[in-house]
Formats: C-alpha cells, sequence, structure tokens
C-alpha cells in the first residue's frame, strides 16, 4: 500500500482508531473517507473502509461531512471525536 494522508479523529471502544483521510481530486472537489485501524499480530496495522469516498466541493466540507457520518457510525464515541480541519494532502511535489 502506498503513502496515505489520514488523521485519527477517535479511539473506539476495543482500542482501535478511526481514521480520515482527505484528497483533492482532478475534478476541483475534495474528498474524505472514513478508516478504522487496528493492529494486527505481527503489529503492523490493519486498515478497514467503513465509508464510501464522502465528496464535496470545499475540503472542510468534506471533512464535515466526514465527521458527521463518523457520528452516525459511532454513536457512542461521537462526544470525543476530533473535529474538522484534518490533515491535507497537497499531493506529490513538483519536481524541481
Amino acid at each position: 500500500m502506498g503513502t496515505m494522508n489520514v488523521d485519527p479523529i477517535a479511539t473506539l471502544p476495543d482500542g482501535s482508531q478511526l481514521l480520515v483521510s482527505t484528497q483533492h481530486s482532478r475534478e476541483s472537489s475534495f474528498t474524505c473517507e472514513l478508516y478504522v485501524a487496528s493492529p494486527d499480530h505481527e503489529g503492523r496495522l490493519d486498515l478497514r473502509v467503513v465509508s464510501d469516498h464522502l465528496e464535496a466541493s470545499t475540503c472542510l466540507e468534506a471533512q464535515g461531512i466526514a465527521y458527521c457520518y463518523a457520528q452516525r457510525l459511532y454513536p457512542g464515541t461521537a462526544d470525543g471525536m476530533k473535529k474538522p480541519p484534518y490533515l491535507i494532502w497537497q499531493g506529490p511535489a513538483p519536481h524541481t
């Protein structure tokens, strides 16, 4: 798997972390996706996608949609969730 831009927004009751990934698309929109990360038996992170691509015209709007979706998905953890803004991946560095 390649590098992902993720920001933890909550720790779930089982100790796993809820992560949000934010990306800028070529169509001038932003998407967020939610993952649950838990360590596997070898110490690596096991990532499980728990949302579709949540898209909006601005970064903050996409992150707000992801935040609301996460609150509905994990209501028992909703009060402690980190609110947007989250990290943004700027894309590959330009070659100089």
